[in-house]
């Protein structure tokens, strides 16, 4: 299946995207003082379970970028010339 240069390049930016974001929401789950996080020193639930969601959403935005990495490579390996993508296309 080929990927067309936009949803390339989607894919790639939703990867990078979600791992800002979580990194962001991570570094604030770590440092709680509301509670919810931690209660007396100690992870509760509900750090565990955002946690747990922040690692899948780590997992699923590489992977999602990589496939948008991969389709840019593609493209990019196409538009040379002399590639041999092209040079079977010629022949």
């Amino acid at each position: 299946m080929k990927l067309s240069r936009p949803v390339s390049w989607f894919l790639l930016a939703f990867g990078v995207w979600s791992w800002v974001v979580w990194t962001t929401f991570v570094k604030n789950l770590v440092k709680d003082a509301s509670g919810l996080a931690f209660d007396d020193g100690n992870p509760t639930a509900y750090f565990w379970i955002h946690l747990a969601l922040a690692i899948t959403s780590f997992l699923l935005g590489t992977a999602i970028g990589a496939i948008g990495f991969r389709g840019l490579r593609a493209h990019a390996k196409q538009s040379r010339p002399g590639t041999p993508e092209q040079t079977a296309e010629r022949g």
